[in-house]
């Protein structure tokens, strides 16, 4: 039931991205028509530049289309879970786009400084600037609308682009009204932040998109109500390790530990572990692959004490942020817990400490300390 979901939501997510992405190509098409034909006969560079951008914008939106399209085919025997990251791998190619286009843009400015050409404006070519505006204005609202409806990073920056380009179009009028009125050519000088605006905005494309294939933390407050939901189970003390993994927009996947009684038995565990994966995949989207379980002393009142003397211990380090998992063994001198780590510091460095100290403390036990990542 739950995969016949994901595979509606994904082809409803694919189709509203390829039908976003066929109105964008189409209208980047005519106004790059448009403004290239302004250019050449204005001689504005300015303009030319504006119409390649729009041409680039175009290819941006194809690439879009075929990410979408590999990006929702079924897992298969060779990728089990399916082929989501090629959007990411379409964004990066938009972006170097962008930045292409932009490097490009300022190469030709430059040499429009060194040896500027006279422009000539008509009253139809303003004109057609102006309506490029509001054209792209009205694209970029809805592009980014819905790229941020359906989690698609590449429509998303697909509608900043088209802001961008109203901004950048607007400069472009306005600098030909300056040199209808006062006669002070800023062609050129408008080309080169033209080609900043839109290398900044590939850079900054790059670094996102790099961000996504190489794994980034997970949003806190997406993790904190996964935590919420299972907590609201009565039996779970607590949640820990939630780490998250994705696998191209709107597929992620996660393992969580849970912290229970140790009375409970396999077949109640069971039971609960199911019922909070439904739960919140339902709440959350998210699928929960593993739940691992830490058992907490119920029977020894000692071990309560053995607790907050540990955790004061281990919490008296600043990088020590979390004690979870603890479980102690009176009968057998066995003790385990688990310690999230802080990236100040190495983590065999810090169990080193820690296993002395706590050692010190109980030379008696067998101690296992496994420590965690600030994930």
């Amino acid at each position: 039931m739950e995969d016949n979901n994901i595979e509606v939501l994904t082809q409803q997510r694919e189709k509203a991205i390829v039908k976003t992405s066929v109105i964008g190509v189409v209208t980047n098409v005519m106004l790059a028509i448009f403004k290239a034909a302004v250019g050449m006969i204005s001689h504005s560079i300015a303009v030319t530049l504006d119409a390649v951008n729009n041409l680039s914008d175009a290819l941006s939106s194809v690439i879009t289309i075929v990410g979408a399209k590999l990006g929702a085919k079924q897992p298969n025997k060779k990728h089990p879970l399916g082929y989501g990251r090629i959007e990411y791998l379409s964004s990066m190619l938009v972006a170097a786009i962008v930045l292409y286009a932009g490097v490009t843009s300022l190469v030709e400015s430059v040499k429009k400084i060194i040896s500027p050409e006279k422009a000539d404006y008509s009253t139809v070519s303003l004109i057609i600037i102006a309506v490029a505006i509001v054209v792209k204005l009205i694209l970029g609202q809805y592009v980014k609308k819905q790229g941020k409806k359906h989690n698609s990073g590449a429509l998303v920056a697909s509608g900043s682009d088209a802001l961008f380009d109203a901004i950048l179009s607007a400069s472009v009028l306005a600098s030909a009204i300056i040199y209808l009125v006062w006669h002070i050519s800023l062609e050129a000088y408008v080309g080169v932040v033209i080609a900043a605006i839109i290398i900044k905005a590939g850079v900054e494309m790059m670094i996102e998109t790099l961000n996504d294939i190489l794994g980034k933390r997970s949003d806190r407050d997406e993790v904190k109500r996964i935590k919420k939901l299972i907590c609201e189970e009565p039996e779970v003390r607590g949640a820990y390790d939630l780490i998250m993994y994705n696998y191209g927009p709107n597929k992620n996947y996660a393992s969580v530990h849970v912290e229970l009684p140790d009375t409970m038995t396999v077949d109640e565990v069971d039971k609960l572990t199911r019922s909070v994966q439904a739960r919140v995949y339902i709440e959350t989207g998210v699928i929960l692959t593993g739940v691992g379980v830490y058992s907490y002393n119920t029977s020894n009142e000692g071990v309560a004490q053995i607790r907050n003397t540990i955790q004061k211990t281990v919490m008296a380090h600043d990088w020590a942020l979390q004690l979870h998992g603890f479980y102690a063994d009176v009968d057998k001198k066995e003790m385990h817990f688990d310690v999230v780590l802080s990236f100040d510091i190495d983590s065999a460095d810090a169990i080193k400490t820690l296993t002395e100290e706590v050692q010190a403390l109980y030379p008696d036990y067998t101690l296992q300390i496994i420590p965690d990542i600030d994930a």
